[in-house]
């Protein structure tokens, strides 16, 4: 379950490769672009025979996606990243990309409305190769991928040539070591000038990699010119998000267009919400309690709808909010309350529930556990109001009623 929540902050490639640039890694000349104009001036500007035009959005995949009129459905065009030989095909592409819905492996059928175009020069590529840096919580260690199969689906070369891809873990506290930069230099076949470009890349992306408080930095390709230089051809960044209080800049680097609506709402009232696929609501204080919430929820047979938390000190104006954020996915049939009460007082849940089972007409079966601080006076509470709400006295029982009220197998 802790693979499906999401708590990082992506950046289009554009951004990323402005982040690569002030942190010394080596990218190729580029100019972010939101209409046509801007496309065929960027042209000009670079003065590039040959340039690569790119639509941005916050998915992998890019390249092999479709392009899709968002009114008629009719495919516009195969591929969002494509090669421009001239200032018509500059044209052609931007036209056919901005303002279109992109659909990739990873967007899901619905796909992603384009607003933003990356127009980057051309180099000469000698060889395309992969690169990643990620948190590697289980090592608790930053793990380094790398591979020379370059522009390829990273999960087809794991699967089916593992030994191609290589990987190192860097302990945060020692940082990286001379060595792991030589060892993995060299599984990779470079050498000379090469060698020594990479190596320099490497401990820029390390350091760019801590400094930003990053979740994962990827580049495909990462690129070998016929100088023996190694550039970053792609950039896809993503930030922890238990970081913002050090990095007020993020605020500039988010596109709200590329999030979900109710989850920009819930950040705004305070709560922390990432929807998932399933068909039982969430509602629970604190991240790890949330965790073992849906983990529970699935020991028994059922399938979480969301991830909610309402921290510690959340009133009765935010529980109602979580309430209706929740009941807004259509897939939602029954909820279930899970309250620890530390700081967040159990009785203040209670009226919580109470006032949004009545404002919001809720007509799915609900659960509530409380524990905790004035468990007792929140019991009560509920006991006395007319609705119909389902008391439990642990998780485990509270996890078996919702699931078998929504008809499941616990």
């Amino acid at each position: 379950m802790l693979a499906e929540i999401s708590d990082t902050m992506n950046i289009h490639e554009y951004q990323g490769k402005a982040l690569f640039k002030a942190h010394g890694v080596k990218v190729l000349d580029g100019v972010h672009c939101t209409n046509v104009e801007d496309a065929l001036n960027a042209y000009d500007t670079l003065q590039s025979k040959v340039v690569a035009v790119k639509s941005q959005i916050h998915a992998g995949g890019r390249g092999k996606g479709n392009l899709y009129c968002p009114n008629t459905g009719d495919l516009l065009m195969e591929g969002g990243v494509k090669i421009a030989f001239s200032r018509e095909d500059v044209e052609t592409y931007a036209t056919n990309i901005l303002g279109h819905i992109l659909v990739t492996k990873q967007t899901g059928e619905e796909g992603k409305l384009v607003n933003h175009l990356y127009v980057e020069s051309g180099c000469d590529i000698a060889h395309e190769y992969y690169l990643a840096l990620l948190v590697d919580r289980e090592q608790k260690s930053v793990l380094i991928m790398a591979s020379t199969e370059g522009g390829m689906d990273i999960e087809e070369v794991a699967e089916e040539t593992p030994e191609l891809l290589h990987k190192v873990n860097v302990d945060p506290n020692a940082g990286l070591m001379g060595y792991q930069v030589r060892d993995l230099g060299l599984a990779l076949g470079l050498s000379g000038a090469a060698h020594k470009s990479f190596a320099k890349m490497l401990r820029s992306l390390y350091a760019l990699f801590v400094q930003e408080d990053c979740a994962m930095v990827e580049i495909n390709p990462l690129v070998r010119t016929g100088d023996d230089e190694m550039v970053a051809l792609d950039a896809k960044v993503s930030f922890d998000e238990n970081a913002e209080f050090r990095h007020k800049s993020w605020d500039e680097l988010r596109d709200l267009s590329e999030e979900e609506d109710v989850e920009i709402r819930a950040k705004e009232t305070g709560l922390s919400y990432v929807k998932l696929d399933g068909n039982i609501g969430c509602l629970v204080n604190g991240a790890g309690l949330a965790m073992a919430t849906m983990d529970v929820i699935k020991l028994y047979g059922g399938e979480p709808a969301n991830f909610l938390d309402v921290g510690g000190g959340a009133n009765e104006e935010q529980v109602k909010t979580a309430f209706s954020i929740i009941l807004e996915d259509p897939n939602v049939k029954g909820i279930l309350v899970n309250i620890f009460g530390g700081i967040m007082r159990c009785d203040i849940i209670a009226r919580g529930v109470i006032a949004a089972t009545e404002a919001l007409d809720l007509n799915v079966p609900l659960v509530v556990r409380l524990a905790g601080t004035n468990v007792d006076e929140g019991k009560a509470i509920l006991a006395a109001s007319t609705l119909n709400i389902h008391p439990a006295d642990d998780l485990a029982e509270g996890a078996q009623k919702i699931v078998q009220l929504i008809g499941g197998e616990a």
